[in-house]
C-alpha cells in the first residue's frame, strides 16, 4: 500500500462537518465546524483539511481566487463565518466563485462540425448528444479538431441537428478531417457553429495545433450559441492560427 501511495499520492480533503458522534453539527455557525473538522483530522494521513483563508477585504478575496484559478481549479467557494449548513438551500451563506465568471475567453470562436456522439441518458431518444468540432487548417485545406461539444441546443434543436448531420453523414473519417478521436458518425465538413468557452487549454486529444509530441489545443467548457451558421462556409471557421493567437492572448492577460 505504501508504494501505490508513493506512485498516486491521493488526498482527501475535508470541506465542512455535519454530523459527530450522534449530533447534528448544521446549525452551529460555519466557524465552529470548521475548527472542529481541523481538529478531528489525525496529521500525516492522505486526509487534509481544505485550504481556507478568512478575510472581509474585496482584493484579498479576487487574490486568492486568482491563485486559485492559476493553479489549475475551477474557483473557490465563499462562506460566512457565522452561517449554518442548510442542506440544497441555495442563498448567500455560501456562493461558488467559479473559473467560468472570470471569462478568459472573450470572444467566441466559429467552428465546422466534423462528427457527432450519440450520447446516452436523457438524449438517448434523440440519437445524438454531442458533436466534434474542429478549426480549419487553410496550409494543408484540413480540419483539425478542437472541441467536443455537449451544451448551447435545445432539445428541438439536438433533433435538428441530427437530421441535418445525417444528411451529410460519411461512411469514415473523411480525408480532410485529422483527428485523435473516433465520433459515432463521421459527416463532412458542412456546417458552422459559433462556440463560447471559458479558455483555450493545451490537450493531447485534439489535433488543432499539435506540437511534435502530438499536444493541441482545446476549449474547456465549450457551448454553442445559437444554432447553425447558415452565412458561413466551413473554410470561414475560424484558422488553427487563431485558436493558437487567441491561447497565446490568454496567457499574456494572465501574466498581467
Amino acid at each position: 500500500m505504501e508504494d501505490y501511495a508513493k506512485e498516486f499520492p491521493l488526498k482527501l480533503f475535508g470541506f465542512d462537518l455535519l454530523y459527530v458522534d450522534g449530533e447534528d453539527w448544521t446549525p452551529r455557525p460555519y466557524r465552529e465546524r470548521r475548527a472542529e473538522l481541523v481538529a478531528r483530522i489525525a496529521k500525516d494521513t492522505v486526509i487534509e483539511p481544505a485550504e481556507m483563508e478568512e478575510t472581509d477585504n474585496a482584493a484579498r478575496l479576487r487574490a486568492i481566487f486568482e491563485s486559485a484559478v492559476a493553479r489549475g481549479l475551477e474557483g473557490i467557494m465563499a462562506k460566512r463565518p457565522d452561517s449554518p449548513y442548510t442542506a440544497g438551500a441555495r442563498n448567500f451563506n455560501w456562493i461558488k466563485l467559479k473559473r467560468s465568471y472570470k471569462g478568459e475567453l472573450s470572444d467566441t470562436v466559429d467552428l465546422c462540425l466534423v462528427g457527432y456522439f450519440r450520447g446516452g441518458g436523457k438524449r438517448a431518444r434523440f440519437g445524438i448528444g454531442a458533436v466534434l468540432a474542429a478549426a480549419y487548417d487553410p496550409a494543408a485545406d484540413s480540419f483539425k479538431t478542437v472541441s467536443r461539444i455537449g451544451t448551447g441546443f435545445s432539445d428541438e434543436e439536438w433533433v435538428q441537428l441530427r437530421e441535418r448531420l445525417d444528411e451529410v453523414a460519411a461512411g469514415h473519417k473523411p480525408a480532410r478531417v485529422d483527428s485523435k478521436m473516433e465520433p459515432d458518425v463521421w459527416v463532412q465538413p458542412t456546417y458552422v457553429v459559433t462556440v463560447a468557452a471559458d479558455e483555450i487549454t493545451r490537450s493531447p486529444l485534439h489535433t488543432c495545433g499539435a506540437d511534435a509530441e502530438g499536444i493541441g489545443y482545446a476549449l474547456r467548457f465549450p457551448r454553442v450559441q445559437g444554432f447553425l451558421r447558415a452565412d458561413k462556409n466551413p473554410e470561414d471557421a475560424n484558422t488553427v492560427q487563431d485558436i493558437i493567437a487567441m491561447y497565446e492572448q490568454q496567457r499574456r492577460v494572465k501574466l498581467e
